[in-house]
């Protein structure tokens, strides 16, 4: 056993770095993450930008009168979407955390 006063010779900092950095099991879930992680934030971007004002965008489509008040359909619907699809990212954002 090392003390800590020892260095690290370089054959244990490569054997230590390859051990933490690079798993070879988890080795494609890590490029499929990777691969989800930009396709999630590419999705999340495009609808939070299609949540505008009241009258525009999506939520503006109206499928209700205006008398009867209250949030359309599709703005409701768009905004679960958005919850859900947040919701994944921050989970693949932790699972790739992991897996470095």
């Amino acid at each position: 056993m090392r003390s800590r006063a020892s260095p690290v010779t370089g054959r244990e900092r490569t054997a230590v770095a390859t051990r933490h950095c690079y798993p070879g099991a988890s080795m494609p879930w890590l490029q499929i993450s990777a691969v989800l992680q930009v396709l999630l934030a590419a999705g999340l971007v495009t609808l939070v930008l299609m949540h505008s004002g009241r009258e525009a965008g999506m939520g503006g489509l109206g499928f209700t009168p205006h008398s009867q008040g209250g949030t359309h359909v599709v703005e409701r619907n768009l905004t679960r979407l958005t919850v859900a699809v947040a919701a994944v990212f921050g989970i693949n954002t932790i699972v790739l955390f992991h897996l470095l």
